[in-house]
């Protein structure tokens, strides 16, 4: 199973966008998911993740009023809306997939969200 993220783009400073983030199965369900970040030469960061019962859990403070994490079970979709972009939000966002217990086996190719000051 792999994941799929889409939805990155180029945008301004203070404008918005949608990640999508789903399985390339539709079998694949249950499944928790983490946004995670990487900019050049910086480390990954955790920027949240969501269960599949729709418990969150926030990562970087820096994204924190301005980043939602959410999904529709329905579609089998996790999505994370990220307004008020700044130019220090310029990365390469990946998605990933994990169940209890387990760390986060199933990762996507990641999204490029460029943001122009």
């Amino acid at each position: 199973v792999q994941l799929q993220a889409s939805g990155g783009g180029l945008v301004q400073a203070g404008g918005s966008l949608k990640l999508s983030c789903a399985p390339s199965e539709r079998t694949f369900k249950n499944w928790a998911c983490g946004w995670f970040r990487q900019a050049p030469g910086k480390a990954r960061e955790f920027v949240a993740s969501i269960s599949w019962s729709g418990t969150i859990t926030n990562g970087v403070d820096s994204v924190k009023g301005r980043f939602t994490i959410s999904r529709d079970n329905a579609k089998n979709t996790v999505y994370l809306q990220m307004n008020s972009l700044k130019p220090e939000d310029t990365a390469v966002y990946y998605c990933a997939a994990t169940y209890p217990g387990e760390g986060y086996d199933y990762w996507g190719q990641g999204t490029q969200v460029t943001v122009s000051s």
